[in-house]
């Protein structure tokens, strides 16, 4: 049976998060003041007294979330997954951590990936939505009526566990698909506080950038397979791994399919590294007999 680890994306962020590690752990230490030179602005000092306001813009989000994840997986005693996966922003964590990208080359994507992003949320007003309660074929089937119907864009962009998927688009299609999904029966069906529709075809801006600064980044073969977002199966060929890194930002996060996918491939226990516990408690959503556990 195998260990897989898995790691956290935008929206496990929390005002402290990180502090134990700058405090306790000289390579903890270390790498906060790398990423801080990298950056060009001291992420830790507001990781540890910013508020949640200060740490949900994306420029601060992502790479604060990044961050946390690898410190928190090099500070493990002899961790050697089998397999790893990360949910949207999360891909960069894993990549580290089965040496893919070095930490440096992969903050500086992070931090490409999160500005352009922010500049892609400013250009079009949308948003994403939670459908909570209907199954995946019915919200797909939805969107594709509202696109078809009105022009506007609306799209599945999160297959977080069966019964909870998150939408992503137009603030209009947005609107117009939940509506629409709350009378075909789901128990919810809201819009998110993000600035934009992540994972969807307005992010075509940001994933052009992005691409430019992969295409002059080198990448390794990874120790173990990495399950990627759009891919949903193992993958270990570097130039599908850069491929698949930029093709997530307009397409979907396809988690569930993905902790599938690793079950199916023996995978028997689940670590996820990072700040919070969501990827926890989807893994458990997603297969009742996984053994998940939380490290950060």
């Amino acid at each position: 049976m195998k260990h897989a680890y898995i790691f956290p994306g935008q929206g496990s962020q929390f005002p402290g998060m990180g502090k134990t590690y700058y405090e306790n752990s000289a390579f903890g230490k270390k790498l906060f003041e790398q990423a801080n030179h990298i950056l060009g602005f001291r992420i830790s000092d507001i990781m540890f007294n910013g508020n949640e306001e200060d740490l949900k813009q994306t420029n601060v989000t992502q790479p604060a979330v990044f961050l946390h994840s690898v410190i928190a997986f090099k500070s493990i005693d002899n961790a050697k997954p089998d397999m790893v996966a990360g949910h949207s922003l999360g891909e960069f964590s894993a990549l580290v951590a089965i040496g893919a990208l070095s930490f440096e080359d992969a903050l500086q994507l992070v931090s490409v990936r999160a500005q352009s992003m922010q500049k892609a949320c400013e250009i079009r007003p949308s948003g994403m939505a939670a459908v909570i309660g209907l199954d995946d074929k019915k919200v797909e089937e939805i969107c594709k009526e509202v696109e078809d119907q009105t022009g506007e864009i609306v799209v599945p962009a999160n297959y977080n566990c069966p019964g909870q998927l998150v939408i992503s688009g137009s603030l209009e299609g947005i609107e117009l698909a939940c509506e629409r999904l709350k009378a075909a029966g789901a128990k919810r069906a809201l819009a998110l506080p993000v600035g934009g529709a992540f994972h969807s075809p307005l992010m075509y801006p940001a994933k052009e950038e992005l691409k430019k600064a992969i295409e002059k980044t080198t990448f390794y073969p990874p120790k173990c397979p990495i399950y990627q977002n759009v891919a949903a199966k193992a993958v270990v060929d570097k130039e599908e791994i850069k491929k698949n890194l930029e093709e997530q930002l307009t397409g979907a996060v396809r988690w569930t399919q993905s902790i599938q996918a690793m079950i199916a491939d023996s995978a028997s226990s689940f670590t996820e590294v990072g700040p919070g516990k969501v990827l926890q408690g989807l893994i458990i959503k997603i297969n009742k007999e996984a053994n998940a556990e939380s490290v950060g």
